[in-house]
């Protein structure tokens, strides 16, 4: 997959951002200070397995957080090309993050374009941008959201939009992030890098559309980025060898539309000494080929494949592949060179073999170490999860205890309200019955011509009901059976209890004796509530609901208030 200039310049100035930044969650002493330049030692010679062990002891010592270590991993794996696993943690500080990104908003932003730049090179286009798109969007009105970062999100946003084709879009997204630049008023010291870095990059987005003007355009920026950083005082080396890739870009450029003459004389007189870098040599060799040059095409792409065989910088992929060894084999076509082409060839297939191969240990290597994380997390997970486990289980335990406190002294408050509402009841039920009783003994005593005939028969009727029998037990009893008993007549019988108790029938007469008589069996003895119910005349079914209905309580109730 194409990698562009600005990519690489970007990574750089965020990794050396990185470096020198220590993040808000470390602890800024003189152990945290050691720790981090071991690190760094490390990092620069590319010792991956010394800058892991050193990632993974200031994280036991809590020297960092989970998610800054994750993302050190990350860079350590990028490094060392095993992009899975780069993948895997750069995620992994992300999402770590999400919650709570203030605490590191460089470590958080960085770690979500480098997981979404890695989406992107192996194709998850749809992916990469719903990561740059989430930023960007907590990006906005937000201070503390890097600007460079920013800019660099935007960047790949675009670079998403040109394999979506979605040209016009790309456009106008660099295009936001020049506008961005110029408000920026962050590194100031810097200014004419930066803008000769987006002003590059911009370029290549208008040449991957086809806008040769467009792109031209963007270039002359570049250029007056670069005459910038020179009056900035800038590395003098560095400012020749980017000179260099303008006049290389221009003469492209030129070529591509239709300025022959122009091309060739710019490209003559670029002076050697400006083409210093792999990316330069890239691009005099397309320029070359543009022209049909492919001789000297054919030689600048050997220049690049004895920079990397001479560094070792780089491992064979099929990326490296594409973009260095094919082209080499289509100028020497070109040029006719087709014994070279031939050779070449062979060297071609070799590399495919050999990419192969690699990439076959590479991915086995990298699930292999995913594996090995996951083990640990799971570990570390099932840890914290009987830790978690046990002081729910504790705070349960507690919670049972207080619930089960506060249920017995809620009962023992209702039991002790309830006690004394029904003490006040009891209390009134017997001031009724006396009242009654009084009623029925000052009927008594009256002299009994002075008494109607209903009243007569009724003092007939309470002294049968007073008596030794307690005749009102019987079930059986009703207006026929009493009126025998009294030797009248039932109908009598009916209006003398009616007239003298103010409307009451037979029925709830000889219940108010009824219940008279069960209280005070349940006050006095021990018997079964269900046994008194039938000692007083009642059905077991209905004596709890009359007793209810008459004394506000259930007789359990009553016979607890009566007992003491």
């Amino acid at each position: 997959m194409k990698q562009r200039l600005y990519i690489f310049l970007l990574c750089a100035v965020l990794t050396m951002t990185a470096a020198c930044t220590h993040c808000s969650d470390t602890k800024h002493d003189e152990k945290a200070d050691a720790a981090q330049q071991r690190y760094d030692e490390a990092y620069h010679a590319k010792d991956m397995n010394r800058a892991l062990a050193i990632i993974d002891s200031m994280e036991t010592a809590n020297i960092i957080s989970t998610p800054r270590a994750d993302y050190l991993r990350g860079r350590v794996y990028d490094q060392g090309w095993q992009m899975k696993i780069a993948e895997h943690f750069y995620k992994k500080s992300y999402e770590g993050y999400a919650p709570t990104p203030s605490q590191d908003w460089f470590t958080y932003t960085d770690a979500g374009y480098r997981w979404a730049f890695l989406r992107y090179r192996r194709g998850d286009t749809e992916g990469a941008m719903n990561v740059v798109t989430g930023l960007l969007h907590l990006a906005k009105g937000n201070e503390a959201f890097p600007k460079t970062v920013e800019s660099a999100l935007l960047m790949l946003m675009a670079d998403v939009q040109l394999q979506l084709h979605e040209y016009d879009e790309a456009k106008l997204t660099g295009q936001k992030v020049y506008e961005a630049e110029l408000q920026n008023t962050n590194h100031q010291n810097r200014k004419g890098w930066d803008m000769a870095w987006i002003c590059m990059s911009i370029s290549d987005i208008y040449h991957e559309t086809g806008d040769i003007e467009g792109a031209m355009t963007w270039l002359d920026r570049c250029a007056q980025g670069i005459a910038l950083a020179k009056q900035e005082h800038h590395d003098s080396l560095v400012i020749e060898e980017w000179k260099g890739h303008i006049a290389l870009q221009r003469a492209l450029f030129l070529q591509e539309s239709g300025h022959a003459a122009e091309a060739a004389a710019t490209y003559a007189a670029i002076p050697r000494s400006r083409l210093m870098e792999p990316n330069g040599y890239t691009t005099a060799a397309k320029y070359l080929m543009a022209a049909g040059r492919y001789d000297e095409a054919a030689y600048w792409y050997e220049q690049i494949d004895s920079t990397y065989l001479a560094t070792d910088s780089a491992k064979m992929t099929f990326d490296n592949i594409a973009t260095r060894l094919s082209p080499r084999y289509m100028a020497y076509r070109k040029a006719g060179r087709n014994a070279d082409a031939l050779v070449f060839a062979d060297s071609v297939s070799a590399a495919i073999d050999s990419a192969l191969i690699w990439q076959k240990k590479n991915e086995a290597a990298e699930l292999a170490v995913i594996y090995q994380t996951h083990e640990k997390e799971l570990e570390l997970n099932d840890a914290k999860s009987e830790t978690r486990i046990h002081r729910v289980l504790l705070v349960a335990a507690l919670l049972l205890i207080l619930l089960i406190g506060y249920l017995f002294w809620r009962t023992h408050q209702y039991n002790k309200t309830l006690l004394e509402k029904n003490r006040r009841l009891v209390a009134e039920i017997e001031q009724r019955e006396r009242e009654e009783q009084q009623a029925i003994e000052q009927l008594k005593a009256e002299p009994e011509a002075s008494l109607t005939a209903e009243q007569q028969l009724f003092r007939r009727i309470c002294d049968l009901m007073d008596g030794p029998d307690h005749i009102y037990t019987d079930t059986d009893l009703d207006r026929n059976r009493l009126a025998q008993l009294l030797g009248t007549n039932e109908h009598y019988v009916t209006d003398a209890i009616t007239t003298c108790t103010n409307g009451k029938n037979l029925s709830g007469f000889l219940n108010e004796y009824r219940l008279r008589y069960a209280a005070r069996l349940l006050g006095t003895t021990k018997e079964p509530v269900a046994l008194i119910a039938e000692l007083s005349g009642f059905s077991r079914s209905s004596f709890f609901r009359i007793f209810s209905d008459a004394y506000g309580m259930s007789p359990s109730d009553y016979r607890k208030v009566a007992s003491k």
